[in-house]
């Protein structure tokens, strides 16, 4: 029998993940497929109920669904607790003893008493990408992070966690960020957390909105305000296209730049490891990204 996972987002055309997981799934010798749907935000709840009838194994969720996912799981792991934020659900039923076990577990799906758990794989994606593509050890860092939603909530919190000096938080809605800032202060600290742009250099620009996946959005930088030249590195969450505006603009201000794709590979097989309960296929998931997404 072909079990199924599937990413949910509005836009998903653009998703790489499909192309990441089934190669993970093939690697593994599993008999599942994992689709794309594009899904309006108003239709979110039935998509999700949906997948639950269908016993899907589990769903990742994308832009702009993670934080709305919290409160249509029946239940949510620390992880995603902390960040307040959903990308991935795995469907669970009771096992002979009563306790909770992914559907992967079942050789014959349970038909009725399906639970949706809530996790997040985004924060240690990011931190781990940051280390591995850019070489950034985080502590003690002056960090200007762009967006304050769901992506930009759990970047900041991530940030604060593994020891930044300074986050300066810009979002379209001011308010979104000073609310952003207030919690960073309040859990941490020992973390400066401002709104604006900063008045003197930063070693990290991060881009956590959704500017950049069409070719005529703008940069999601004033560069008037601050421009690049001022940063010494530039990660753009965005990873299609595979060089943004923003990260073009950044390598010609002499940056390093790194988009999006590890943090997509290392929240993918964290998903899948939740969903599989085996170790995840990391250099032919690699493979299957940059080849969906470089042409390689």
């Amino acid at each position: 029998m072909i079990r199924y996972c599937a990413v949910i987002g509005h836009p998903v055309k653009h998703s790489a993940s499909p192309a990441m997981q089934n190669a993970g799934f093939a690697a593994l010798g599993l008999n599942w497929r994992y689709l794309a749907f594009d899904v309006a935000p108003s239709q979110l709840a039935a998509a999700i109920s949906g997948a639950k009838t269908m016993r899907f194994i589990g769903l990742n969720l994308t832009v702009p669904h993670k934080l709305a996912s919290v409160s249509l799981v029946d239940a949510l792991d620390a992880s995603a607790q902390t960040c307040a934020a959903v990308n991935t659900i795995r469907f669970e039923a009771r096992d002979a003893t009563g306790a909770w076990q992914p559907l992967s577990r079942f050789e014959e799906m349970p038909v009725s008493n399906i639970r949706t758990l809530g996790f997040n794989t985004d924060s240690d994606a990011i931190a781990r990408a940051l280390r591995d593509e850019l070489g950034l050890n985080l502590a003690g860092t002056r960090v200007l992070l762009l967006g304050a939603g769901g992506a930009g909530r759990t970047a900041a919190l991530r940030l604060a966690k593994e020891g930044v000096a300074e986050l300066w938080l810009v979002n379209r809605t001011a308010e979104r960020a000073d609310a952003l800032a207030d919690e960073i202060r309040r859990i941490f600290p020992k973390v400066t957390a401002r709104t604006g742009y900063p008045t003197g250099d930063v070693n990290l620009v991060i881009n956590a909105t959704s500017l950049g996946l069409k070719a005529d959005d703008p940069i999601p930088l004033d560069a008037d305000r601050f421009p690049l030249g001022r940063t010494k590195a530039v990660f753009d969450m965005v990873y299609r296209p595979a060089e943004t505006r923003l990260l073009a603009a950044a390598r010609s201000a002499g940056c390093r730049i790194a988009n999006g794709l590890g943090m997509l590979l290392y929240q993918g097989a964290a998903a899948l490891e939740l969903w599989a309960g085996r170790g995840a296929p990391i250099d032919s998931m690699r493979r299957a990204l940059e080849a969906e997404v470089y042409g390689t």
